[in-house]
């Protein structure tokens, strides 16, 4: 009765992933959600493998990507370190910690910030146009402003078959500019099933399922993603072993994307990684009726490396990856992970 269950929430959860988003995005138009620093990948390592990583586990990161992935096994306790120079002065730190609670499953809490600090500000309030002079409602006087988001959230993975771990994040977002501040709630859900082949896995996660968040009297919605994934390792040797990954991604508001990534690790102590993103490129028609092609992100290839060592007893790994962009300078990325048993 137990593993009929769990097969029925599994086949649910991909089900939504299937058919759900297919109504949505008849109603929904591309570019209406925010927020959307939630769609930037945190972790040097999935990020270096086109950010195929639903299908990733035992591994404290997998917080902000599947929530499944964090149960832990046989370490009792990770954590990591992220810090991304992301694009136009804006930078992206995270951080996360998990414990493993035996049969009780594994608990975390997340922490990501995503700003720039320090812009100039513009606080003209008289443009001499009554009809556009009411609507000014900038009441501070710095002459500079920040923009900052912030997410917390709190994690729970287990595994309740030998091979299957479901989890969940209850996560608060909070979005401030200049002297305006709001706030949002979501909920991620996730699952991972490891075939038992060629350490074989596939995976389906559900992002940002949450309230909208309002800005004077217009509300916003966050980027509500589903996402099925698979990975697995077709060479195994005593030198080294070949990771492939494949994910398979639905904004609410966009096109489905598609991820894809490889690591090759040798004698498990270097990694090196590549991946892309496909499906990027859109069309649209101007006023001429002639479509054009436009691309959803600036973001081309991903590569990486990463070194694991043990250090007294801690397993510690550090990862970097260098993100190639369309026409800002490229993005740099690095993480330290530590574990212990």
């Amino acid at each position: 009765m137990k593993r009929k269950i769990i097969l029925s929430t599994v086949l649910l959860l991909i089900l939504s992933l299937v058919i759900v988003p297919e109504a949505e995005s008849q109603q929904r138009k591309a570019g209406l959600t925010g927020m959307s620093f939630l769609n930037v990948g945190v972790g040097a390592r999935p990020v270096a493998m086109g950010s195929a990583a639903s299908s990733f586990s035992n591994d404290v990161n997998q917080m902000f990507w599947n929530p499944a992935g964090m149960a832990l096994r046989d370490e009792r306790y990770q954590g990591t370190f992220s810090y991304n120079d992301w694009i136009a002065g804006i930078s992206q730190n995270a951080a996360a910690f998990s414990y493993n609670a035996g049969e009780f499953g594994t608990f975390g809490i997340g922490f990501v910030a995503f700003g720039v600090s320090g812009i100039p500000a513009n606080r003209q309030r008289d443009f001499g146009i009554p009809e556009i002079d009411e609507f000014v409602t900038d009441g501070a006087t710095s002459a500079t402003y920040d923009y900052q988001d912030v997410l917390v959230q709190l994690s729970y993975a287990r595994y309740f078959a030998e091979r299957l771990s479901l989890g969940v994040n209850f996560k608060y977002i909070n979005q401030s500019i200049d002297d305006q501040s709001v706030g949002a709630f979501a909920v991620d859900l996730g699952s991972v099933y490891e075939i038992g082949i060629a350490d074989w896995k596939i995976a389906a996660r559900m992002s940002n399922l949450g309230s909208d968040y309002k800005y004077y009297n217009i509300s916003n919605m966050i980027p509500l993603t589903f996402s099925v994934g698979t990975s697995a390792r077709p060479v195994q040797t005593d030198i080294g072993s070949l990771l492939i990954a494949l994910d398979a991604v639905k904004p609410q508001d966009g096109a489905q994307y598609y991820h894809i990534g490889g690591e090759w690790t040798f004698m498990n102590t270097i990694s090196f990684r590549g991946g892309y993103r496909f499906n990027y490129s859109g069309t649209k028609t101007d006023q001429g009726g002639e479509r054009l092609s436009v691309d959803n992100t600036i973001e081309g290839f991903s590569l990486g490396a990463g070194i694991n060592a043990t250090v007294s007893n801690i397993n510690v790994r550090v990862d970097y990856t260098m993100t190639v962009m369309d026409i800002l300078d490229n993005v740099h990325r690095i993480s330290v992970h530590f574990g212990a048993r």
